[in-house]
């Protein structure tokens, strides 16, 4: 594994840990030198350079959230929601069946309930239905009276279904973080996307219930009294924060916002569903961290899009009967157990086959497929992939003729771009840098692992392959207390953007053989060398 430490610029550093000197974390006095040295160090290499940008880092508040009305289309959309709202017009809320557009669906199903309307909503199933906005959906609304959409975490590639709604007689508002083809945005009544050409919205991060709360956002500060607004606010804030996290999405500038104030809202959570979820998920009566959201809540909030029927979500959310909220907790418990069994095995078969076929383990991008794999678990399982292997993966389940996949990146690879190389071979496909999902023929396989192999050569060496590890600071053992503990916890939630601090102490020496605990973790005790 190469080691080596992330460059800070000295001078700057030096400027900023005297702007931190007089700082009071929480329950501690002022920063020391050394402590406040660090804490520079570790704010710079996350972006974070000067001392207002570091104390918006610290202790974000509700007043750091950006205007909604600096998104492209916000204006638009709004109107046209309030004049749906004041005439009692069906609004259908046009969802994704992962946990980012399921949450997104509670976001503004609930806003728009508080400011005096009333939403249903669609959320595709996705083996039925499969990811996007499909025809017959948009059609059967518009025979049902529906005269507006609003798709959340879908549609930035929805030309088709945008045509189908213009022809229908619907106004299609399309909210999506996706990335935008080289064809442009679906002529819609708006699109709001900070993704977009054109949009100088600030924070570009944004996951699907991201966008969908600045949309709740800005029709809560046009129709509710101020007081209210906070108010609500802060309890979107602990749904846009499991999404955040759960998305992936890098927890900086706005998405950092959601993320802490949601964390910390969690801790005394109301809604009776969301107290049933943190109670199966053994979280209950205590405070988050991203790695919980991320590995214990949300899993269990996509195993209903995975492995059954993700409107549970929106349901559990939207119950009142404790007893009833337990029950669907309950189940997308049980639902979660059966993902991980299903992922376990397809993984098994993988490696197996990584091992004994060369040519797929020397690829520069893996692309394996099989017959009848859960596509409801081949993306988490490339994730795992990649973490094992360190190379961009693509997952395919073939069903018959046609064939569905999953794909995660490294670092050094843009897999979207990937894909947009040989883009005549899908059916259908999108994502981001990271990941991304798609549908081919079943015969277009060969041909799909060959020309991407082909790309990723272009841009990859078997130096990116390697595990690495990136460090923010050298310290000595003696430097490790109570008090660099909370330091580092003011840092929190980790995850993209933000990582755990990594932080280097030459010379140790183990006193005792490490410890094996619960199979998955090592205890050990260490002393410098001197000792």
């Amino acid at each position: 594994m190469r080691w080596f430490p992330k460059h800070v610029d000295t001078a700057i550093a030096n400027e900023l840990s005297q702007s931190l000197l007089g700082v009071h974390l929480p329950l501690k006095k002022a920063l020391a030198l050394e402590e406040a040295s660090l804490l520079a160090r570790l704010l710079i290499s996350r972006g974070v350079n000067d001392g207002n940008a570091a104390k918006a880092f610290l202790f974000p508040t509700l007043s750091d959230l950006h205007s909604s009305f600096l998104m492209s289309g916000m204006k638009t959309a709004l109107e046209r929601l309030e004049a749906a709202i004041e005439r009692k017009e069906k609004i259908l809320i046009y969802g994704d069946y992962d946990v980012d557009g399921t949450t997104a669906i509670v976001i503004l199903k609930t806003a728009i309930e508080l400011c005096g309307g009333s939403a249903d909503f669609h959320v595709p199933h996705r083996i039925r239905e499969g990811y996007g906005m499909k025809d017959e959906v948009i059609e059967r609304a518009a025979a049902d009276g529906v005269r507006l959409i609003v798709s959340v975490d879908t549609g930035i590639r929805a030309f088709a279904a945008a045509d189908t709604a213009r022809r229908t007689g619907i106004d299609l508002i399309v909210t999506d973080h996706h990335l935008p083809g080289t064809e442009g945005v679906p002529t819609a009544l708006a699109v709001l996307n900070p993704n977009q050409d054109g949009c100088g919205y600030p924070c570009k991060a944004l996951c699907g219930a991201g966008v969908a709360f600045k949309l709740a956002q800005g029709l809560m500060e046009r129709k509710l009294d101020r007081p209210d607004q906070s108010r609500l606010l802060m309890s979107f804030m602990k749904v846009v924060a499991i999404a955040t996290i759960a998305d992936a999405v890098p927890l900086t500038g706005e998405n950092r916002v959601f993320a802490k104030l949601g964390l910390e809202a969690l801790r005394a959570p109301v809604n009776v569903g969301l107290k049933a979820l943190l109670e199966v998920a053994q979280l209950g009566g205590k405070p988050l961290t991203s790695s919980e959201v991320a590995f214990r809540v949300a899993p269990r909030l996509n195993a209903a899009g995975r492995m059954d029927v993700a409107r549970d979500v929106i349901d559990l959310f939207s119950v009142k009967d404790p007893v009833q909220a337990r029950e669907i907790a309950s189940r997308l418990d049980k639902l979660n157990a059966e993902r991980q069994e299903e992922e376990r095995r397809i993984l098994d078969e993988i490696t197996k086959r990584l091992e004994q076929e060369p040519a797929l383990h020397e690829a520069f991008c893996i692309v394996i497929d099989g017959d009848g794999w859960h596509r409801g678990v081949i993306g988490i399982t490339a994730s795992r992939v990649v973490d094992k292997y360190c190379k961009p993966t693509l997952i395919i389940s073939r069903d018959g003729e046609e064939a569905h996949g999953s794909g995660r990146s490294i670092r050094a690879f843009h897999l979207l771009q990937a894909l947009e190389s040989c883009r005549d071979l899908f059916s259908r496909y999108g994502g981001h840098a990271h990941a991304v999902g798609f549908a081919l023929p079943s015969a277009k396989i060969v041909e799909l692992r060959s020309q991407l192999d082909a790309h990723a050569r272009t841009c990859l060496t078997t130096k990116d392959f390697e595990p690495s590890l990136e460090y923010d600071a050298e310290i000595d053992l003696s430097d490790i207390s109570p008090s660099l503990h909370r330091l580092l916890q003011q840092m929190e939630p980790f995850g993209q953007g933000n990582p755990e601090p990594v932080l280097v102490a030459r010379g140790a020496r183990v006193l005792a053989p490490p410890k094996i605990v619960k199979d998955k973790h090592v205890k050990l005790k260490l002393a410098t060398a001197t000792v």
